[in-house]
This record gives C-alpha cells, structure tokens and sequence, in this order.
C-alpha cells in the first residue's frame, strides 16, 4: 500500500514562502493523481490544489489561487505545493492525498491514501 509522508510545514511570517513536499514509498506515484488539503482548527477538511497523474492538469481552491503552486515529480515520486504570499487565514495541518486513478480530483472522499499532515503557521 501506498504511504505518504508530508514535509516542510512550520513558522513563517506573512508574506514569506513555505514548499511543502509530499513523499511516497510502497508504489511509485506516476499513475496516480494527487491532491492537498487543509484543515484549520475548528474548520472542516478543505480542498486546496490537486494535479492529474501526468501533472498536465491542475486545480485551486479560489483562496490560493495565484499564490499556490502544485506540482510533481513522478521519477522522484514527490509531491510539491510552492506557497507564496502567505497569509494567517493559511495556517493549517496540510496533508497530501492520492487516487490511484487517472484524472483529476477535489473532493475528499475521490482519494484512496492520506499522508498523516504537516502543520502550517503563519503569524501576522
């Protein structure tokens, strides 16, 4: 079974940068499409970018869009999201997921594999 191990959360001011990566063992990721979401203490599970297995393909939630950069790749069997312009309302725990199937995905319940999160601070 696929696992996935999330990296390079932590503290940053607004403004600054974080790339949170997103590695896999078990399987390679090169057929698979991948996402990550967020979840904010007292808040729902929400979806913020996913990519298709080719990495051709990508999507954002409005709230990042312009400032967050998925990408990936498959000869690494990595996952990045690049976050730019950070912003307090993106502190969060972020975690990686994947399908094992090809297109493209941005809701929960399409992924078959979780990371266990990376947590995300931004201070004001």
């Amino acid at each position: 079974q696929v696992q996935l191990v999330e990296s390079g959360g932590g503290l940053v001011q607004a403004g600054g940068s974080l790339r949170l990566s997103c590695a896999a063992s078990g399987r390679t990721l090169s057929s698979y499409a991948m996402g990550w979401f967020r979840q904010a203490p007292g808040k729902e599970r929400e979806f913020v970018a996913s990519i298709s297995w080719s990495g051709s393909s990508k999507r954002y939630t409005d709230s990042v869009k312009g400032r967050f950069t998925i990408s990936r790749d498959n000869a690494k069997n990595t996952v990045y999201l690049q976050m730019n312009s950070l912003k307090p309302e993106d502190t969060a725990v972020y975690y990686c997921a994947a399908r094992a199937e090809r297109g493209i995905y941005f809701r929960e319940w399409e992924y078959d594999y979780w990371g266990q999160g990376t947590q995300v601070t931004v201070s004001s």
